[in-house]
C-alpha cells in the first residue's frame, strides 16, 4: 500500500510519521521550494506532546520545548499580578508537560527526522482524481503521482479541501490582529519559566519561554480587517496601540526588531463534518482551521495523525479506515474550533461586559479553574 501526503508542515510530517509507523510507503510533496513556516512559535500542549511521543518524535519536543512551569495573568495598565500559579498539578494530572517551541525549528526538525532528501519540494498540487484502484495527484509542473490514498495536509488555504467538501468554505475573520515573533529573554519583562500574559481593553500581550534563551511573544488587538498596516509599521503600531500600558510591555516593544515581526489578521473556518472523500482525507488546518486562542491548532493536527495511524493499524480496508478516521475526528475538531472561537470572543472584547467579568474572575483565580479547563481539552484527545 502506498500513500501520498500533500504538505510538509507540521500536519504533513506528522501524517508521514503516522504512515511510517504502520509500515505504509509514503511520498511527501510540498508546494514551496523552501519550508518557511508562518508565525514564530507555537504552544504544543500536553495532548500534542503525547502525540509526538506516539509518533516517535518525542525527542524533538524534549529538545525544543521551553521551560514553561508557571502561568500568570497581569493587568496591562499597571503590571500587577491578577493570578499566578504552577502548572505542575496539570502535568501530574495529564502525564505530560506543555512545550512552547519555535515553529521554524519544529518543522525543520520534523522534516529532518523524516529525511529532507525524501521530501519533494516545489510541487504545487493542482487537482486530485480517484477511481476504484486509487488516486492520482496532478501537479502544476505537469507531473502526476499515483497511490492507494492521499492525505491532504496543505493548510488553511487547502487546494484539495473543495474537492473533498464539494464547495469552497469561506474563511471567517475572528476580529483581531496578531503580531508575533521571538526576542531574547529579559527577566525584567517576564520570568524565564512562565507563560505571562498582560490583559486589558480586549487586548493582550503574551510571552512564552522556548529553548535557546528566547521568548515567543505575541500581541493581540481587536481591529477592523484590511487596515493599511503591515509588518513594516508594526513597531510603531504596537507602541500606539499599547500606549500607557505598564513598563514591561513598553520594554518588550522597545526590544523588538522591526524586520522580524509577523502581522496576521486571524481567521478561522466554520467547522464541517466531512473530512474524507473516498480515498482522500483532510488533515490539520486543511480539515479544521482554528484561531490560536486555546493553543490547539498544531495539537489537533498531531491528534489527526495519531488517529490516522491507529485506524490503519486496525483496518486493512483503506476506504473503511478513512471513514473511521472521519468518524473519530469530526466532532473532536469541531469542538476545538468552537471552543477556540468562544475563548477568542471573551479574550478580545467582543462583548466588553463579558471580558471585564473575565478580568475580575482572573483576580480571584487560584489556577484550579484554568487548569481544569486545560485538562478537559487535553483528555479529549486520542491518547487521553
Amino acid at each position: 500500500m502506498k500513500g501520498i501526503v500533500i504538505g510538509a508542515g507540521m500536519g504533513g510530517m506528522s501524517a508521514a510519521a503516522a504512515l511510517k509507523k504502520q509500515g505504509v510507503d509514503c511520498e511527501v510533496f510540498e508546494a514551496v521550494k523552501e519550508n518557511k513556516p508562518v508565525g514564530a512559535a507555537i504552544s504544543v500542549w500536553s495532548n500534542g506532546v503525547k502525540c509526538m511521543n506516539y509518533l516517535e518524535m518525542g525527542e524533538i519536543m524534549d529538545k525544543l520545548g521551553g521551560p514553561m512551569h508557571y502561568m500568570a495573568y497581569m493587568e496591562g495598565s499597571t503590571g500587577q499580578v491578577m493570578t499566578q500559579f504552577s502548572l505542575q498539578p496539570l502535568v501530574d494530572a495529564v502525564g505530560e508537560r506543555p512545550c512552547p517551541v519555535s515553529r521554524a525549528d519544529l518543522q525543520a526538525s520534523m522534516i529532518d527526522w523524516w529525511g529532507r532528501e525524501s521530501v519533494h519540494f516545489g510541487k504545487v498540487i493542482e487537482k486530485v482524481e480517484q477511481d476504484k484502484v486509487g488516486i492520482t495527484a496532478f501537479f502544476t509542473d505537469g507531473t502526476t503521482e499515483q497511490a492507494d490514498f492521499l492525505i491532504a495536509a496543505d493548510g488553511t488555504h487547502s487546494v484539495i479541501r473543495p474537492y473533498v467538501l464539494g464547495y469552497q468554505p469561506e474563511r471567517r475573520y475572528a476580529g483581531y490582529v496578531n503580531w508575533n515573533g521571538l526576542v531574547d529573554i529579559d527577566t525584567d519583562i517576564a520570568p524565564d519559566n512562565q507563560w505571562t500574559t498582560f490583559v486589558g481593553e480586549g487586548k493582550r500581550v503574551s510571552l512564552m519561554p522556548i529553548a535557546g534563551g528566547q521568548f515567543y511573544y505575541f500581541f493581540d488587538v481587536p481591529l477592523a480587517k484590511g487596515l493599511a498596516e503591515d509588518r513594516s509599521t508594526a513597531k510603531a503600531d504596537l507602541a500606539r496601540y499599547f500606549a500607557g500600558w505598564c513598563e514591561p510591555v513598553q520594554k518588550l516593544i522597545a526590544a523588538l526588531d522591526d524586520s522580524k515581526i509577523n502581522r496576521i489578521e486571524v481567521h478561522d473556518i466554520e467547522p464541517f463534518p466531512t473530512l474524507v472523500k473516498g480515498r482522500v482525507a483532510l488533515l490539520g488546518d486543511a480539515g479544521h482551521s482554528t484561531t490560536p486562542d486555546i493553543g490547539q491548532g498544531g495539537c489537533a493536527a498531531f491528534e489527526d495523525a495519531v488517529v490516522l495511524s491507529t485506524v490503519l493499524q486496525h483496518y486493512d480496508d483503506i476506504d473503511y479506515a478513512l471513514q473511521e478516521y472521519q468518524r473519530l475526528r469530526a466532532e473532536r475538531v469541531k469542538d476545538l474550533v468552537l471552543k477556540a472561537r468562544k475563548r477568542c470572543d471573551v479574550t478580545h472584547g467582543k462583548h466588553m461586559t463579558t471580558t471585564e467579568q473575565w478580568y475580575n474572575e482572573l483576580k480571584q483565580e487560584s489556577g484550579e479553574h484554568i487548569m481544569e479547563g486545560l485538562k478537559v481539552t487535553i483528555a479529549g484527545g486520542p491518547l487521553g
